[in-house]
């Protein structure tokens, strides 16, 4: 078995989790990356707002994180979306498409029951070898 290695976001603030997992785990080229929200890292907080700047918050953290592990905005291949209301699309979806300006990942969209009050959660896996 390769060796795994565990990634956070640079500025997390280590006390800070909502959860017992890790923020992204690397093995064999590959960086698979938890769901993330609209955390304020410094502040260890929620920073809950319109779906737009929640959407764009929790891309920031996506590429805090991918870029941690060595890649790139680019290097993410696939995503997977969890909107608390899904009538958000296409608000959501217009952050996202500017977000990736290049090939857009894979994704998958769905609505779901999102604790604390978020309106968005993004999983991502990237190929960062």
């Amino acid at each position: 078995m390769d060796k795994r290695e565990i990634f956070h976001p640079e500025k997390k603030d280590r006390h800070f989790s909502t959860g017992a997992y890790s923020d992204a785990i690397a093995i064999d080229g590959w960086l698979y990356i938890s769901g993330q929200g609209p955390i304020d890292f410094t502040k260890a907080a929620f920073a809950l707002g319109t779906i737009e700047a929640e959407t764009a918050l929790t891309l920031h953290n996506l590429r805090c994180i991918v870029t941690a592990a060595g890649g790139t905005v680019e290097s993410i291949v696939k995503c997977t979306v969890h909107l608390a209301d899904i009538n958000d699309f296409p608000a959501f979806n217009k952050i996202y498409a500017d977000f990736f300006p290049g090939i857009k990942p894979a994704r998958t969209t769905v609505q779901s029951a999102l604790g604390s009050g978020i309106k968005i959660e993004i999983d991502a896996i990237a190929r960062i070898a």
